[in-house]
């Protein structure tokens, strides 16, 4: 039975950048320290470096890694004035999603919840998906499909869903910028919050992927203090299918002009040649 779409409203206005929803994540979902070099029999394993980019300590989403929280350090150029930008980034769960359109296998699928699934035991590791995403969601890691492993990313803790319980995520974050719920309700909410910013002087507030322009919409969407780009978010992102028919196109086209060109080549020389025949011999021969 088809369920009420559900999913993310992240208001980034208040985010404060703890990163409860990076550990609940990795707490229900079991998910292994993100480390160099994982645990052995013999070896304990080493640590990632630190960083240095700021208090990002993930740096960007990983197999390990489903929710990262970005930290954006603004300054202007007198140096005079500092603003922090944050946002947890976590996967977009796309109504078109370029994934799940380019997953030879079908181990990608939309769900009752209209989130989008990865069924790890049918996925071949043919990393398809990691190359169709434009948010840079998808990681492959694990043994599997000789050494290829398999795509992992967000569930939107599809296994709390089918009980009615609300994702780790959203459950843990302290000041609600994870908000959780039917995409219509979410967007109501999204909708007043940024009109409230907008009278305060927030000129730059914006609504990202909360209506069908971006890929159909995003059941994963935000509210943004500035502009996509900022925040490592691409403005208009496509599906694969879009560029086919372009692609197409000026493949076709380039081929016409290879062969016009290697047909005029061949006209050339073949004058020259009969041109060379028929000159009369030099008379010192």
């Amino acid at each position: 039975m088809a369920q009420v779409p559900v999913g993310f409203y992240t208001d980034t206005s208040v985010c404060i950048g703890c990163k409860a929803c990076q550990v609940a994540c990795h707490q229900w979902n079991a998910l292994p320290a993100d480390l160099e070099q994982q645990p052995g029999e013999d070896e304990p394993g080493r640590t990632r470096a630190l960083t240095g980019a700021s208090y990002d300590n993930t740096g960007s989403l990983t197999a390990n890694n489903w929710r990262h929280v970005k930290f954006i350090e603004q300054i202007n150029p007198e140096r005079s004035e500092t603003a922090w930008l944050m946002m947890s980034d976590v996967c977009k769960h796309c109504v078109n999603a370029p994934c799940l359109e380019v997953c030879p296998t079908g181990a990608i699928i939309r769900t009752e919840f209209d989130t989008v699934y990865i069924q790890e035991p049918v996925c071949n590791g043919c990393r398809d998906c990691v190359g169709a995403c434009p948010f840079g969601v998808i990681h492959m890691a694990g043994a599997e499909n000789s050494g290829k492993g398999t795509a992992k990313k967000c569930t939107l803790c599809y296994d709390r869903l089918q009980h009615n319980l609300t994702p780790a995520c959203a459950q843990a974050c302290p000041t609600e910028s994870i908000q959780f719920g039917p995409i219509a309700e979410l967007r109501k909410r999204a909708d007043a919050r940024l009109q409230q910013l907008h009278g305060e002087g927030f000129a730059k507030a914006q609504l990202y992927g909360a209506d069908e322009t971006i890929l159909g919409g995003l059941n994963s969407f935000y509210l943004l203090m500035d502009r996509p780009p900022v925040y490592g978010l691409p403005e208009h992102p496509k599906l694969p299918s879009r560029s086919v028919l372009p692609s197409s196109l000026l493949s076709i086209g380039t081929a016409i002009a290879v062969g016009l060109a290697a047909l005029f080549s061949f006209r050339v020389r073949r004058v020259n040649q009969l041109h060379g025949d028929d000159a009369p011999l030099n008379s010192s021969e």
